[in-house]
């Protein structure tokens, strides 16, 4: 890795000083799943050592929220026509709410994440979920490890910065097994508008559908599923 880079703080130097940890009841259609996330996401932002990995690297911990486009994909999940013990890998899992509903369908998930927090959650929570047999893998985005493919990928609510679009694309282009299919779940933030090029040009084709999602009580989001393979 450059020396610009920096990796997040281990999870020993934050998780004694996340603040309370809130368990949400999460409904996607007729089911129920349990997460657990820190209560007050902001005061992750202000521990010094989140801040000296913003200064280094322009780190931020966008894991500790659970995300609409997390409930977009999380749907799209379950209607899909999934060959049971399928490989499959969730990008910047954050919570980790899309593998565990691809568990329940199925699906073999490594959860991967550039914090390790992020994987602490997520395993905890599939743990919360009555689900044992995953992998966790740290991922930085701009560095995907050689060797390694996955017929399907999963990513939602990844693109807040414009720095993040060309990477991701060509993250998805290395990780994504020939005749694979990435979900791609978005809330159409500003870098999306970027996101479609940087697909194109990658070699990589796409169909889009357009979905809605939020929170128990709040608004409705509109967003966008990406069904994304390789060129022919």
């Amino acid at each position: 890795m450059s020396e610009s880079r920096f990796t997040p703080p281990a999870p020993e130097a934050v998780l004694d000083r996340l603040g309370p940890i809130l368990r949400e009841t999460v409904f996607i259609e007729d089911r129920t799943f349990l997460i657990d996330h820190p209560g007050e996401a902001d005061r992750l932002a202000k521990h010094p050592a989140v801040r000296e990995a913003y200064q280094r690297d322009a780190y931020m911990p966008y894991w500790a929220d659970l995300w609409p486009a997390s409930r977009m994909l999380a749907r799209a999940v379950l209607h899909e026509p999934w060959t049971p013990g399928i490989d499959a890998l969730e990008l910047g899992c954050g919570l980790g709410l899309p593998g565990i509903v691809a568990m329940t369908m199925g699906l073999r998930v490594t959860f991967t994440d550039y914090d390790a927090c992020a994987l602490r959650f997520a395993a905890d929570n599939a743990r919360l979920n009555g689900q044992h047999d995953f992998r966790t893998l740290q991922l930085d985005w701009r560095e995907p490890p050689e060797g390694l493919q996955s017929p399907v990928l999963l990513a939602a609510d990844l693109l807040y910065e414009l720095r993040s679009v060309e990477p991701l694309a060509r993250c998805i282009k290395t990780l994504l097994a020939p005749n694979g299919v990435c979900l791609l779940a978005d809330i159409e933030r500003i870098p999306a508008s970027a996101l479609r090029a940087a697909l194109d040009a990658a070699g990589l084709a796409y169909t889009t559908k357009m979905m809605r999602a939020g929170e128990p009580g709040g608004r409705r989001v509109k967003g966008t599923l990406y069904r994304i393979g390789h060129a022919v």
